[in-house]
């Protein structure tokens, strides 16, 4: 299953930056309302799952669902261990600057400095930002916000011929895609990993990080339909969430993983409750706490969007045609 393209290439981003004015306000938590589940649930069947790493046989529940998902629970005897503080807290604090637009003058590009240009309102882009703070790289990183519905001319001459978010300036060249970036910030700066060392987690990301784009597709598409594909999809994530028991997360410890997949649960969660009535975390202890987790970290929350924005913003995107 081939990788969702990370980027936004116009001012109509696949999240909310085609509709939302740049705001440095980014507090506001998902809501915990409970609303009754409208959707069916998946058949849960026994089977078997075969450790590529060993002869031994685990037990597990899969979800049966229409469409293939490799995620299957996992029991693991690991110890917990604790994410470390940094990464945890993202404890620099900083103000946010404005977007730039095509009024605003280019920064001294390439003399340096390493520079993250984001959109504020993307949540690719959001991705690569949240990486930044865990690793506490606020000092070491510049954000550049680029305002895509008025973008500068110079950004697509002289710094991104692609003309998208997020992109990376680092050593006299400048990098872009989501996925790849936070890779490469996570391996290329100081600071704590995000990557896991074990062998079974690394191959397991992989196979989240593939998933994403089947995800996206998945869920947007049932905003316009009766839902009950979004009810499989995250279903899934459930699955996902339960394979280690190290940790509340998608590998058990925090995780890229995890920050790949916030900035479209941060979206879903509150667009569904508000259009479809619908709790995502009904029924999903793992998700629910997975999110609760997330909001506690700082380097996260520094991120966020407001909520009743995000739903506006998902309105006008995927329902004005209805």
């Amino acid at each position: 299953m081939a990788a969702l393209k990370v980027c936004c290439t116009s001012g109509i981003c696949p999240a909310s930056c085609s509709t939302l004015a740049c705001s440095p306000n980014h507090t506001i938590p998902f809501s915990s309302n409970q609303i009754t589940r409208i959707f069916p649930r998946t058949t849960v069947l026994s089977s078997f799952y075969l450790c590529r790493n060993s002869v031994q046989v685990h037990s597990f529940l899969s979800i049966h669902c229409k469409t293939h998902f490799p995620f299957c629970p996992l029991s693991s005897t690991r110890k917990a261990t604790r994410i470390p503080p940094a990464m945890a807290t993202g404890s620099v604090q900083e103000d946010l600057p404005p977007a730039l637009d095509s009024t605003s003058n280019p920064p001294p590009i390439f003399d340096g400095t390493t520079r993250l240009y984001i959109s504020y309102t993307c949540p690719y882009a959001q991705r690569v930002w949240i990486t930044r703070n865990c690793k506490g790289l606020q000092d070491k990183i510049k954000l550049v916000p680029i305002d895509l519905k008025n973008r500068p001319a110079w950004y697509k001459e002289k710094v991104y011929p692609a003309n998208k978010v997020p992109a990376l300036e680092h050593n006299n060249e400048v990098k872009g895609e989501s996925l790849d970036l936070i890779k490469y910030i996570d391996s290329q700066f100081e600071g704590p990993s995000l990557y896991p060392d074990d062998p079974a987690k690394k191959e397991f990301a992989e196979e989240l990080f593939s998933y994403i784009d089947s995800f996206y597709k998945t869920v947007t598409t049932s905003f316009k339909g009766d839902g009950n594909e979004a009810a499989v999809a995250f279903d899934n994530i459930e699955a996902a969430l339960s394979k280690f028991e190290d940790g509340p997360f998608f590998l058990g410890q925090f995780s890229l993983v995890d920050i790949a997949y916030a900035p479209f649960i941060e979206r879903f969660h509150p667009f569904l409750l508000d259009v479809k009535k619908y709790d995502i975390t009904h029924g999903r202890p793992k998700l629910a706490t997975w999110i609760e987790e997330m909001n506690k970290n700082e380097a996260y929350r520094q991120t966020r969007r407001d909520p009743k924005e995000l739903v506006e913003s998902y309105k006008i995107r995927f329902l004005a045609q209805l």
